[in-house]
């Protein structure tokens, strides 16, 4: 096994980045991006803190990351299980990475910024959604913005109907966590 442990290294395996790479990234929302952003019901929230590394998926209907302005995004924090691991990590380390999907779309969007925790009411009713409303928005100050090609999403064929996995073929998730409360009790 060989394995690359330097930058030198790395830039000799792969070669320069291909100028569309580089020139797709801007420091704001364009147009063009936000309509993509306006589009997504899903997006991964990618950050870190003292702990690791944290990627958690968020999703509602399309649009729910709200754009205020070219530099700035703003998403409802919707109850889930309470780990909160990625309010932790922003709390602590402010720095995000958000990837936006949208169904039928290979193409995938990524914001990187720095975040912060808003619990300001009048900006968490804004959110709200039947009558509830999110305990926290978390507000990214917009870094870098860039579109990524389709390869990924073609080759895994993500959003083709017959290669989507039979959820009764998978564990459940009481299946999982009663297998792993037994590992531990034995």
């Amino acid at each position: 096994m060989s394995i690359v442990t330097t930058l030198a290294e790395l830039d000799d395996l792969y070669g320069a980045a291909v100028p569309a790479s580089i020139a797709k990234e801007i420091d704001h929302i364009s147009a063009e991006y936000a309509r993509y952003i306006e589009a997504s019901p899903f997006v991964t929230l990618a950050t870190v803190g003292p702990e690791g590394l944290d990627c958690s998926p968020r999703g509602d209907t399309n649009g729910f990351v709200r754009i205020h302005d070219g530099k700035t995004v703003m998403m409802p924090d919707r109850p889930g299980n309470n780990r909160i691991d990625s309010l932790r990590n922003i709390v602590r380390d402010p720095r995000v990475a958000l990837l936006f999907l949208v169904p039928g779309s290979g193409n995938t969007m990524r914001i990187n910024g720095r975040a912060r925790i808003d619990t300001d009411p009048a900006l968490r009713e804004s959110f709200a959604i039947d009558g509830k409303v999110p305990r926290s928005v978390i507000v990214v100050a917009v870094e870098r913005v860039y579109v990524q090609c389709a390869r990924a999403v073609i080759r895994a064929d993500l959003w083709n109907a017959a290669r989507h996995v039979d959820p009764d073929s998978l564990p459940s998730v009481a299946q999982m966590l009663g297998a792993i409360a037994a590992r531990q009790t034995a």
